[in-house]
């Protein structure tokens, strides 16, 4: 029946009756993290070098790191810095005399050993030992998660080759996979923020040694995204 409305003022508001409410708005949902660059591909923009003197140099759209004989540990840093994040990159190391690590949540202070890098380094080691994805805590506890008692992870590293680290970071834990194979499971609540770091280490030797590293992109996560 067309005309006729009725109206009520029951609760101190008026309503027309014959007439139905407009749908609730639903909130948008919020938009998913999605992977950016770290790397550009041509050039060291956005990265910082602390620590030692070690050459970082871009080659073929790949970070090539050079070992210098008397300089201290040298990081690649980020100028940004990251809490919650999914990491993925490749590396490349050619010889077993080659020690260096990705730096994670890692910070740089005047008040803290002269403003010297530490926080946790997720290992490339090429050496027999094979410990490449344990979690070391570099300039600060040594070693929080070794690979000792995960043998699959140890063999998946590839002397020589293209290799592909993904790294979670979540509230107070770690997770790290080296070429699809889980790898460090570390619950630790130390440092909940920092930069991300290219490592080369000190040598004894005078020829230089490279670590390469490539397609490095992250994915910033809150707390409740999945990663």
């Amino acid at each position: 029946m067309v005309g006729l409305l009725l109206f009520s003022s029951m609760n101190g508001f008026d309503r027309v009756f014959g007439q139905e409410d407009a749908p609730a708005q639903e909130t948008p949902p919020a938009p998913k993290p999605e992977f950016i660059d770290l790397f550009d591909g041509k050039t060291l923009e956005g990265w910082v070098q602390r620590g030692g003197k070690a050459d970082y140099v871009v080659e073929d759209g790949v970070i090539v790191g050079k070992t210098r004989l008397g300089t201290p540990n040298s990081f690649l840093c980020t100028s940004k810095e990251f809490s919650d994040f999914e990491l993925e990159l490749e590396f490349r190391v050619d010889s077993e005399k080659v020690n260096s690590g990705i730096q994670i949540r890692s910070e740089s202070k005047p008040e803290y050993k002269d403003g010297r890098v530490h926080g946790y380094q997720v290992e490339i080691d090429p050496s027999p030992r094979a410990w490449t994805g344990g979690i070391y805590d570099e300039a600060r506890r040594g070693w929080l998660f070794p690979l000792k008692d995960k043998p699959e992870a140890q063999g998946a590293f590839k002397l020589g080759s293209w290799n592909r680290f993904k790294i979670i970071a979540q509230g107070d834990k770690i997770n790290t996979w080296i070429n699809d194979v889980s790898a460090a499971e570390l619950v630790d609540n130390k440092t909940l923020k920092g930069f991300i770091a290219l490592q080369v280490h000190s040598t004894n030797e005078a020829m230089p040694k490279e670590v390469r590293w490539r397609n490095i992109r992250i994915k910033e996560l809150t707390d409740t995204s999945p990663p």
